[in-house]
Parts: C-alpha cells; structure tokens; sequence
C-alpha cells in the first residue's frame, strides 16, 4: 500500500495544492473539508479519501478520528493546514462574534484540533516508523505572525504561536520516531479580491516582495519529509518580513 497522508483543510488553496501535489506523487490521501466545493469531487475521483468535517463541532471531530482509527493502521504523515483567520473586530462578514467566541474558535482551529489528531494518531505514525525503519512526520503550518503579534487580529497570532509549541512539545513526545516541524509563511498567494493598493502594501513588508506561492511551501513540505535530522523546528518562509 502505498504511503498514507493526511492533510486538513483541503477545500481549497494552500490545502488544494497539497492534495494534488500528493495524489500526482502516489500517497493515498485522507483529507477533511468544512465546504463542499466542486474540486472535492474531483479529488475523490482521483482517490482521495475525504470527510466532511467542522471542527468547531466537537462530536464531528470525535467520529471523523475513530473512523480514520478505524480504517487505518498506519500513516506516514500528517500536515494540518485547516486554518480560519477572524480579526478582532467581532465580525466575520454578516457573521458577528464576541471576544470570547473569537479567541475559542482560533484556539479550537489552530491549536485544539491538532493537539486532538496528534494524540489520536500517535500510534499510527509510530507503526509506520516501525514498520519502515525509518521517520514518519507531522507538519503544523502555523504563521509568520506568530514571530512579531498582530493589532487586528491578536487571537489569530496568538493561537499560531501556540501551534508553535505544540511543535516543540510533540517531538519531543514522539521522538524518536516521530518528527514533528512548523512551516512559519507570511505571503502564500493573494486571494481573487484583493486590490493593488492591499498587493502594495503586502509587498512593501518584505525585503522580497512576491508571494511566496504554494510550491515554495511544497518544497518545504518535501525537504522536511527527507531530512533525517531535523525535529522540533520552525522554517520561517517570510520573504526577509523580520528585517523589515
């Protein structure tokens, strides 16, 4: 059987190319979406295994971890994209939300549901290792913002840089089977909507001014399942942004 990924948040962007990039390289990928967008349909046909999940609702993330305890007795890796971005501003387009709904579902996205699968799924990792003789991964893409704080949106920052423990704490939990990294990216890809005045001012934060794009972040992904002696390691792509 080939190697099995499981990857959060594949709905869309950064989750998207990572699933395609995945299935195009032969693992057979597991991965969960909140949305159903016509893509999901796609990526079933091509051999995904996927759920619909919402991870802000508890019973949800509990039956999508024992059906995947379940069905699987091994996996190779984990990356967990799912991400939300709320500011602190009480609102999320006609969606109002209070301080506290705020920081909760931040923490809950970014640090919770992690923390959750990581624990879940420690043993299908190591069964891996063990079966392979050799490392098996967990990836948290967490954020650039984590490193400086943020004024607009301090509960995002602040769950990203509990992610970045989380890193810290799960290798050295799972060493020295499991290796467990961060990816730090400031500038993936602009969304369809942004104007040039928001590009501008997105650019003029980094001493490189470009988007990173989702390649530059699978490059990383694929650097950090080869490397045989980095765990526990946060991987700032932010374009020069802390020197700015």
């Amino acid at each position: 059987m080939s190697q099995v990924i499981l990857i959060t948040g594949i709905g869309k962007r950064l989750g998207l190319a990572l699933s395609k990039h995945f299935l195009a390289q032969g693992f057979k990928v597991i991965g969960t979406y909140r949305t159903h967008y016509e893509v999901i349909d796609t990526l079933s046909a091509q051999g995904a295994d996927l759920y619909q999940v919402d991870f802000y609702q508890q019973q949800e993330v509990d039956e999508f971890i024992a059906k995947i305890k379940d069905k699987y007795h091994n996996l190779s890796t984990i990356i967990h994209n799912a991400s939300d971005w709320l500011a602190d501003n009480k609102s999320k387009g006609s969606v109002q939300f209070s301080d506290a709904e705020i920081i909760q579902r931040m923490m809950m996205i970014h640090v919770s549901i992690p923390y959750q699968i990581n624990l879940a799924f420690q043993h299908l990792l190591i069964n891996q290792s063990k079966k392979d003789n050799g490392f098996t991964d967990i990836i948290h893409i967490s954020d650039y913002v984590a490193e400086k704080g943020s004024k607009k949106h301090i509960a995002y920052a602040a769950s990203k840089t509990a992610i970045n423990s989380l890193t810290l704490s799960f290798s050295a939990l799972l060493a020295p089977q499991v290796k467990v990294n961060s990816i730090s990216p400031a500038l993936i890809k602009f969304n369809d909507h942004d104007d040039d005045l928001y590009k501008s001012k997105a650019y003029s934060k980094a001493l490189l001014p470009k988007e990173a794009g989702y390649s530059e972040i699978i490059r990383a992904i694929e650097f950090i399942l080869s490397s045989e002696f980095m765990t526990g390691r946060n991987m700032q792509l932010d374009g020069g942004r802390h020197l700015k």
